[in-house]
């Protein structure tokens, strides 16, 4: 799992890896992953494939959203409260917070016709996985290793690391790294 010219150094990075994935609870959504660590050159390289994620969560399905017409009023009533930090960190982002009236823990009022928000993603696993997965990684990261290059791509997440500059051929190393994953 773990290439490296310091085979002690390589083992003990697998046990960091494997504690870090294990306590994070990643292992059920992580395919394969690849590391390479140069304690000479002083880099890291880790690139991580994720495992399909289910679909984004949209408004409509943890939640009622209703326009009413005579009142020029749109309301949603909450289903799933799980998702109501959520709706509401994305609503304060479309909306000022005086434009939103939240009359009980369940029931969000907006003024006029905002039916539209009903396709709003409110949550994406695969977002969420891929920040947990760059928790993990920063985790594995050595100390002091400040330089850091993200080169993700698609299932992906792939970090260049040093303490110096990124060099040319550690790109190149972890691009091909991307690509074996990819296949």
């Amino acid at each position: 799992m773990v290439e490296s010219n310091d085979k002690d150094g390589a083992k003990v990075y697998e046990m960091i890896i494997k504690q870090i994935i294990q306590d994070l609870q990643l292992s059920p959504s992580i395919k394969n992953m690849k590391v390479f660590v140069d304690p000479k050159e002083v880099v890291f390289i880790m690139a991580v494939k994720m495992d399909k994620t289910s679909t984004n969560i949209k408004l409509n399905e943890v939640a009622n959203v209703t326009y009413e017409k005579e009142e020029d009023k749109t309301t949603i009533k909450i289903l799933d409260e799980n998702y109501l930090p959520n709706i509401l960190k994305l609503l304060w982002g479309e909306f000022s917070r005086d434009q939103l009236y939240q009359p009980d823990r369940y029931t969000i009022l907006l003024d006029g016709d905002e039916s539209f928000l009903k396709d709003l993603t409110v949550f994406s696993p695969k977002k969420n996985l891929k920040v947990r997965v760059i928790d993990a990684i920063f985790r594995i990261l050595p100390e002091g290793f400040r330089v850091v290059r993200e080169l993700s791509k698609d299932d992906i997440v792939a970090i260049v690391s040093t303490d110096e500059m990124i060099k040319d051929d550690w790109i190149l190393k972890c691009q091909k790294y991307v690509k074996e994953l990819e296949d």
